[in-house]
């Protein structure tokens, strides 16, 4: 169908959504969409987007109402609005909190307003074994629910087109003595939450559970310091990995007046349980035995640090990340306040309707671009390098498996000599070399003679080589998927990615926020995405990028043999900072000591 010229989109009766990225239009279309759709794929110069249940009840969670969301759809698309698209938008918006939790007098009740639609759900299979019917009925508006069933109820009713609205509030938590200082501690520079970080900080509380969406280098560390400053309760940290737990104690003890000893570590390494305890997923979802238990406890161990302190506040970490048995414990602690921080509700395995129910809906949102307008994040430029396969190696490709094509075609041993042209064009800056498969990034770390990071490396050694990278002792390192989360690198303004698990959309996101810290100078940050040209990882690397498309990054393609005469913008954006918010008066950038930098 040809995209009319007169408007951006193209508003299809099967709910999706056609945006011609070269009309004037483009940019105040794609920043309404993303309120309320779903990027599914980029055609060339259309974006198709997708509007979807639970896409509108994350709208609804963030205030927007049915009647926005059209008005929106019908500006945008010159009045051409499906009556079918109209009538799928109204009615799962209205179904948004059509039933509600509860808590009166230590007892939890399902209510709503409608006893038909009561009595409705008490005749679906999947909700029976929660409620207690003999206490109540529909004709009293409200039905009693097993107390551990909470967060159970809610996926159920969720699955059945019905998100709850959770009003039966949260148990206070041991009480916490915690406040943000004014300076920090280590450098003594002014700390401050940023304006989006209060605001981010509101939204959750004046919700009580859910998810902050922020760049990585936006902070999303310091509204979780910001939340529990507000709180002041035993609060639980769940990150996704040794260093990035200890960067999250590092950050409580720089920026809140908390002492050590109010601050423990639970991970392989240590196991200090304290009124603030950071753990990661991995300890929590280790099981010495194999075999089957229902009983959680049983099966997972570590799930007792959930009950070990009267804890007031949760806090996931890269909530995009929640494994299965997490989201199982998580489902039985819906009293606690639950906090989800990520820069993409993006999963792979499609269970961000298990992040909604139990951890709670979107929150707050911060466009990536609006932060880079501001100053808060880096610009960046992303480029997509496209390498031919040596005719021997191209024979074994089209004669191989389905299976093994991807590995061939992603560890295409030509990205090598593109890594070296771009580290000859990048002699002065701070690079990372991220891959998905340990033997390329070793031929790649014993070519360039550079550090290698992986699964396996010590922690203590992996905290050594990223603090010889912030000092600038090395310049270069070779990482592995242990370097796509929480590793602080503010310096970092080149990453080259060679190869990536196949199309994930978050992992691609996550990588390009390895950079995105701003600079003290100013300078640009390059993200490089290797693939290998007219194969599997091509295609793969296409629905890689929908994410960051969403959020307004554009990929120059280039073709390797480009590459020699190709000389990346080197822009002095240093100029345009220095009239913007929280940047130093001479300037420079904001540093990552400034206020609010830690992502």
């Amino acid at each position: 169908m040809a995209i009319r010229l007169g408007s951006p989109i193209t508003v299809q009766a099967d709910r999706t959504i056609w945006l011609e990225t070269r009309h004037p239009g483009y940019e105040q279309a794609r920043d309404a969409l993303a309120r309320f759709a779903d990027l599914e794929r980029s055609a060339g110069p259309v974006h198709v987007y997708r509007i979807t249940p639970l896409s509108v009840w994350n709208a609804a969670a963030l205030g927007l109402t049915a009647e926005a969301i059209l008005a929106d759809l019908e500006q945008l698309s010159g009045g051409h609005v499906p009556e079918t698209l109209r009538q799928d938008i109204q009615t799962w918006m209205a179904r948004y909190g059509r039933f509600r939790l509860e808590m009166e007098n230590g007892r939890l009740w399902l209510v709503s307003d409608d006893p038909a639609l009561l009595a409705w759900m008490l005749n679906q299979s999947v909700v029976a074994p929660f409620l207690r019917t003999d206490r109540g009925a529909p004709m009293e508006g409200r039905v009693e629910v097993e107390p551990w069933a909470r967060g159970h109820l809610k996926q159920a009713l969720l699955y059945l087109g019905y998100p709850v609205e959770d009003m039966a509030g949260y148990i206070e938590g041991a009480r916490l003595d915690l406040h943000l200082r004014s300076t920090s501690r280590a450098t003594g520079e002014p700390f401050r939450l940023r304006p989006y970080q209060e605001e981010a900080v509101e939204a959750f509380l004046r919700a009580g559970s859910g998810v902050v969406l922020l760049p990585c280098g936006a902070g999303k560390t310091i509204v979780g310091l910001g939340v529990m400053a507000r709180l002041r309760t035993a609060t639980l940290i769940i990150a996704t990995s040794t260093v990035a737990a200890r960067q999250w104690i590092a950050e409580l003890l720089d920026k809140t007046d908390l002492s050590p000893d109010w601050v423990g570590e639970y991970t392989g390494h240590r196991k200090q349980i304290r009124p603030v305890t950071v753990t990661t997923y991995q300890i929590l979802t280790h099981r010495p035995r194999r075999d089957f238990e229902e009983d959680l406890l049983r099966q997972f161990p570590h799930f007792r640090l959930f009950n070990a302190l009267d804890w007031g506040l949760i806090i996931y970490d890269e909530v995009h990340l929640l494994p299965a048995p997490v989201f199982r414990i998580t489902a039985q602690l819906q009293a606690r306040r639950r906090l989800g921080l990520t820069a993409t509700l993006v999963r792979e395995d499609g269970l961000e309707r298990e992040v909604f129910a139990l951890i709670g809906p979107k929150r707050y949102e911060a466009p990536w671009r609006e932060l880079e307008a501001h100053g808060w994040i880096a610009a960046a430029e992303c480029h997509e390098i496209r390498v031919p396969m040596e005719p021997e190696d191209r024979l074994r490709y089209a004669t191989a498996e389905e299976s093994e094509r991807y590995r061939l075609a992603a560890t295409n041993r030509a990205k090598e000599r593109v890594v070296r042209q771009l580290l000859e064009k990048h002699v002065e800056d701070s690079v990372l070399i991220i891959g998905q498969y340990l033997d390329q990034l070793e031929r790649i770390a014993r070519a360039i003679h550079v550090p290698l990071i992986t699964g396996r490396t010590p922690v203590a050694e992996r905290e050594r080589l990223f603090d010889q990278l912030r000092r600038g002792e090395i310049r270069r390192l070779v990482i592995s998927r242990v370097g796509n989360f929480a590793i602080d690198l503010p310096d970092a303004n080149v990453l080259i990615q060679v190869s990536g698990t196949f199309g994930s959309r978050q992992e691609e996101a996550q990588r390009l926020g390895r950079i995105l810290r701003p600079k003290r100078n100013g300078v640009l940050a390059h993200f490089y995405t290797l693939v290998t040209r007219d194969t599997v990882d091509q295609d793969y690397a296409a629905r890689r990028q929908l994410f960051l498309v969403e959020q307004g990054y554009r990929y120059e393609i280039l073709e390797a043999e480009e590459l020699s005469a190709y000389h990346p913008a080197v822009v002095d954006v240093a100029a345009r900072y220095r009239a913007l918010p929280g940047t130093h008066p001479d300037g420079e950038g904001s540093s990552s000591h400034e206020p609010g930098s830690m992502g």
